[in-house]
């Protein structure tokens, strides 16, 4: 049967807002050999992590799944085997899969079909153990049994490879898909945004790329593309056309990433800035230099800060930097299009990881998450391996229309949240919490692992997880003690627009001078009269 998370899914996803970023690195590209895959999911609702061990299952049994919105409902065949997961995210061979959605043309959306991009995820999750296998099981599923959501764009990686797969429909009452996957060259990082980033694909590289058969034909018969007229077929170019309003809100989180890994390409905002004729950015870039973990983290943990469009500085920043803008991102006053910045580091943020994976340590112990909830830039990633036997309870509850402080997603928003009131003087005071709880993860790192290998060299495995298992949840209900504090010394120290000195005195602290002096000049009665000055003005009239 299928599994009640995805359910869950089915009824989000509804009303799913597309505003998810993904960054691969290669294992070529990151200082330690590491292979990491960052993924934000941004939707406003609580996800609860889960795991689905490893299963025998008998022959004939079959999935059943539910497409809600279209009441569709169908089944596939079981495999004999399926391999335990953690999450949609994360297997115990080390695979690990994240997504955007692109949405591209609304025509080819099939709402006559049941299987939906996160569907196809769990089931590559659970039936492959290379990346290479995950794009086989989702491509000869859909050929089966047609695809059913918008355009997606899979970040598909493995310990030793990194591929991305973008997809979409052909229509209601249509069969198969439409797809092309390329392989991320060793060395290389990539993005994606909610926009399709393949473009021009080599025709004749198995080894680096594969394709539906249908992808430049299904074109042609639908008047997307002409050969005669529209030079080298790009795939994004014909399913997801690029627009002002796309261009902006998904390519500069491309960009943003790409000019922080590599300064040295000079990347121009140009593309992003919807400027016509301007040349898109390539789908994967050499960093400057190797990656560790803590770039990972920055990477998405970003507002275009020191750039033309840093969200800390000027109007809409308002009087304390804050960089988040409220929903919709898209708006219109006075017959003019408008769009507010869509950063990486949301506010809107449910969850996120970033999937680490080492082909020079045993499965079990060279796949894990680091995962957390809400905000990336406030969030703290607490490790949790492939091989875990629990999952942590404050990221597996939790209700939308309810606050808990036993929920992670809510002890994470509260802080967050109270933030936005005086975002220039609280954040110094979250990151300093957020960056001594996650050094001391990685300061942990080696020593635990290496007791782990070792259990399992001694024929221990089940003891090397449990010790793990262990570390993850031990670490998170350290973590929540310290966030609940940290909310309680935050509610206490900015209150009523005071902030408390050391010994506990209010503080006025008013607004930052440049605040002051723009309400000055866009607000000009706020200025007291000047009686001295009017009386000096009067005598000199008198002579």
């Amino acid at each position: 049967m299928k599994s009640l998370i995805f359910i869950f899914f089915a009824l989000t996803f509804s009303s799913h807002i597309f505003a998810c970023t993904n960054v691969i690195v290669t294992k070529g590209a990151s200082r330690d050999g590491s292979a990491f895959l960052a993924y934000t999911n941004d939707a406003e609702y609580i996800y609860h992590l889960y795991r689905k061990p490893a299963s025998d299952h008998a022959k004939g049994s079959v999935l059943e799944y539910f497409n809600s919105e279209y009441d569709i409902r169908g089944t596939i065949p079981q495999v004999p085997h399926t391999y335990a997961i953690l999450g949609f995210h994360q297997n115990e061979h080390q695979l690990s899969i994240g997504e955007t959605t692109f949405t591209g043309r609304l025509e080819l959306w099939n709402h006559s079909k049941y299987l939906q991009y996160w569907h196809l995820m769990e089931l590559a999750l659970e039936r492959a153990k290379t990346a290479r296998e995950a794009i086989d099981v989702i491509t000869s599923l859909v050929e089966t049994y047609g695809y059913a959501s918008e355009g997606e764009s899979f970040s598909i990686v493995d310990k030793n490879e990194a591929w991305i797969l973008e997809m979409v429909g052909t229509g209601t009452g249509g069969e198969g898909a439409v797809w092309v996957a390329v392989k991320i060259p060793d060395g290389m990082i990539s993005a994606h945004a909610n926009k399709a980033r393949i473009g021009e694909f080599p025709l004749n590289d198995p080894k680096n790329c594969v394709y539906s058969k249908n992808v430049i034909s299904f074109a042609i018969e639908k008047g997307y593309y002409n050969p005669a007229t529209d030079g080298a077929f790009k795939f994004n170019d014909t399913y997801c056309p690029p627009t002002p309003g796309n261009l902006r809100y998904c390519e500069s989180r491309v960009w943003s990433i790409f000019r922080r890994a590599a300064p040295s390409l000079n990347l121009k905002p140009d593309f992003h800035r919807g400027v016509k004729g301007a040349h898109r950015y390539p789908l994967y870039i050499k960093p400057d230099k190797p990656l560790e973990l803590s770039d990972v983290l920055s990477l998405i943990r970003d507002h275009y800060e020191d750039t033309e469009i840093d969200m800390t500085k000027g109007f809409d920043a308002g009087p304390y930097g804050n960089p988040n803008r409220n929903r919709p991102l898209l708006w219109e006053t006075d017959s003019v299009q408008c769009s507010w910045e869509r950063p990486i580091s949301t506010f809107n943020t449910a969850f996120s990881f970033v999937a680490q994976m080492r082909d020079y340590l045993p499965n079990p112990v060279g796949g894990l998450i680091w995962f957390g909830v809400d905000d990336t830039y406030f969030s703290c990633f607490i490790p949790i391996y492939n091989c875990t036997n629990e999952i942590p309870k404050p990221f597996a509850t939790g209700n939308l229309k309810k606050f808990d402080w036993e929920s992670a997603w809510w002890t994470f928003n509260f802080v967050s949240n109270y933030a936005n009131l005086r975002y220039d003087a609280m954040t110094p005071e979250i990151v300093k919490v957020q960056d001594s709880l996650e050094q001391i993860y990685l300061a942990k790192q080696h020593e635990l692992e290496q007791t782990a290998v070792q259990l399992i060299n001694s024929k221990k495995q089940n003891e090397a997880e449990q010790l793990l298992t262990n570390y993850s949840i031990t670490q998170t209900s350290e973590m929540m003690q310290r966030w609940q504090n940290l909310a309680y010394y935050l509610i206490t120290k900015y209150n009523d627009g005071y902030i408390k000195t050391p010994d506990g005195n209010p503080e006025q602290v008013g607004y930052p001078q440049e605040y002051l002096r723009n309400t000055l000049k866009y607000r000009p009665k706020v200025a007291l009269p000047d009686w001295n000055k009017e009386a000096s003005d009067n005598r000199e009239g008198n002579f």
